[in-house]
């Protein structure tokens, strides 16, 4: 009896192992809760899903046209691109803004729309890419998504004549979302 027992245990044991070392199918990437305006089009499936991580730049300027006013204008940013384990796989920088990846590829993008990304949040953002340098992870990248963002707005502190030309420099998130065309 305790050798049926013990053979039972074993064999419990041995299938949960084989379980747990099963991997669940990665799950894809959905934009159906996404405002549509930026959604990709049909013909394009998700490639790379990333973590940006980093900081945004803006400087005190004069606005345009309108003499007197000032605001605070969006210089540039500069992020790690991470995996979902969080492992670095690239990064993001700009002007213009550019999408590098660890093995050299890249491209840079023009804006189709944006969203809004919640208060305290950049907007969610739709980019179409333009022409992709180097062989590599970019290859073939035809649109990319800033979703789930985090931080990155314009600093609450004044911008005025006295502080004409500051930079200040703030945090933020955002998933990255790559689509090639299927």
């Amino acid at each position: 009896m305790l050798f049926k027992s013990t053979l039972a245990t074993a064999a419990v044991l041995a299938v949960s192992a084989c379980a747990s070392d099963m991997r669940m199918p990665a799950m894809m990437y959905s934009q159906a809760s996404l405002p549509d305006a930026v959604k990709v089009p049909a013909g394009n499936k998700v490639a790379m899903e990333t973590v940006g991580v980093g900081q945004i730049t803006y400087e005190c300027r004069a606005k345009a046209n309108m003499a007197g006013q000032f605001e605070w204008a969006f210089v540039g940013p500069d992020a790690r691109l991470l995996d979902r384990s969080g492992k670095q796989v690239g990064k993001y920088y700009g002007p213009p803004a550019t999408w590098e990846a660890l093995d050299g590829s890249k491209f840079t993008a023009t804006q189709l729309a944006v969203a809004s990304g919640g208060d305290g949040n950049i907007p969610l953002q739709l980019v179409k890419a333009n022409l992709v340098m180097g062989m590599g992870a970019m290859s073939g990248v035809t649109y990319t998504q800033r979703v789930a963002t985090r931080g990155g707005v314009a600093p609450a502190m004044a911008c005025g004549a006295p502080n004409l030309g500051a930079r200040q420099i703030v945090q933020y998130q955002a998933d990255y979302i790559f689509y090639k065309a299927s």
